[in-house]
């Protein structure tokens, strides 16, 4: 038998299944939900007239 590897030989990728995908994804998604809730947040606050809340006016 001979058990030297061979010059040539390839190495097959396993296919990525769509969780593994989304796994990789999921640090970006969070990141990018987080800046636009305090986009939002700030903005919300920025465009209000009144600084009481309304239940105290």
């Amino acid at each position: 038998m001979h058990t030297e590897p061979h010059a040539g030989d390839v190495k097959h990728h396993k296919p990525r299944h769509l969780a593994e995908k989304f796994e990789g994804m999921i640090g970006v998604v969070m990141v990018a939900a987080i800046c636009l809730l305090a986009i939002g947040l700030i903005y919300g606050v920025l465009t209000t007239g009144a600084t009481d809340p309304k239940w105290m006016q």
